[in-house]
């Protein structure tokens, strides 16, 4: 038989489970949804406000570079007219400009440059324009390149992934600066009789193209690294088995597990590209006046810093801001991508 404190205790737990219950007109609990590695990636990212703040101030440099033109206008003054010949009381007797601090006043609010008197601001916008820009589409260029060497050696294999290590090899062991100061006035005498002026875009071509062509080989043996451990993966050779092409592999088994390794390396080559826009315009072979660019204000500071060591204060801490926020970010991407790296 059943004791009454039994029959009790059971009608009691009844009554409080289906107070418990949920009613029908409650809200169900939501679902546990999955996140893809791409929403992973940006909420560790989004944590992390250096990597934040550093992809604010690159990008800040970036528009205010597209905006140039725009910036330029409202300003009031441009890179190319020659205030000091307009107004001979800008520059002094030295072709240095006369009043303090290079020349900074509520006209010209950077200062004014020596020998030309061009407005500084201006000229450091556009400058910082040619510089970025031009950069970018070397960057973009080696980049592809990089990526089809290292993924058709690591995927083909044999004598494909023979010759082309070789080929990545030789252009490793040549001197990339020496050979880039060497080479540019050969490319653009190909294109340009010695007694025309250089047009802008043959220039822009010339180095765009030797940037292109001479520091691709760290990202295609990064790519080919990858590629190598991943067509052993089982999803490569299930795709083989199910009869893909090797293009459909390559497209879509292969690129989408090497977006990670491109971004990043991609991020650190556009740094090191910018430099080598800047040394070469520095060295006088690449952008020549009156074309804006950072090495020509670094050019013409060098030689004027010990009197007017105002005009390399401004060029100088916009790339140093830039450099250091572009690292930063850098870094911040890297360890989104791959949180053991920050360990």
């Amino acid at each position: 038989m059943t004791s009454p404190i039994e029959i009790e205790g059971a009608e009691t737990s009844s009554a409080l489970d289906k107070e418990s219950a949920p009613q029908g007109d409650a809200k169900e609990p939501k679902k546990l949804e999955g996140r893809s590695p791409g929403q992973l990636m940006w909420r560790r990212f989004k944590r992390d406000r250096t990597g934040v703040w550093s992809a604010w101030i690159v990008l800040f440099f970036f528009v205010i570079a597209a905006l140039a033109p725009v910036i330029s206008k409202l300003y009031g003054k441009d890179p190319y007219t020659f205030y000091g010949q307009d107004d001979p009381t800008l520059l002094n007797e030295f072709n240095l400009p006369a009043g303090p601090n290079g020349g900074m006043s509520p006209e010209h609010w950077f200062g004014i440059d020596p020998n030309y008197g061009r407005d500084v601001l201006a000229y450091l916008l556009y400058g910082m324009r040619t510089s970025l820009y031009t950069a970018l589409c070397a960057t973009i260029g080696m980049v592809i390149l990089g990526v089809v060497i290292g993924l058709l050696g690591g995927y083909f294999g044999g004598k494909i992934d023979y010759w082309l290590g070789r080929l990545t090899d030789f252009m490793m062991a040549l001197p990339n600066q020496l050979f880039m100061v060497a080479a540019m006035p050969v490319i653009v005498a190909v294109f340009v009789a010695p007694d025309e002026e250089t047009p802008v875009y043959v220039r822009f071509l010339a180095i765009t193209g030797i940037m292109w062509m001479l520091t691709w080989m760290s990202l295609a043996r990064l790519v080919r690294a990858v590629t190598l451990s991943l067509r052993e993966r089982e999803f490569v050779e299930a795709a083989k088995v199910a009869g893909a092409s090797p293009w459909r592999i390559v497209r879509k088994e292969l690129l989408p597990n090497l977006v990670t390794p491109i971004i990043v390396q991609g991020t650190y080559l556009l740094p090191s590209t910018i430099l080598s826009v800047a040394f070469l315009s520095f060295v006088g072979v690449g952008y020549q006046d009156p074309t804006p660019d950072w090495g020509l204000m670094f050019a013409t500071a060098a030689k004027i810093y010990e009197v007017d060591p105002t005009y390399l204060y401004f060029p100088g801490v916009a790339m140093v801001v830039f450099f250091v926020a572009f690292n930063l970010f850098g870094d911040s991407v890297r360890d989104a991508f791959d949180p053991k790296t920050g360990r």
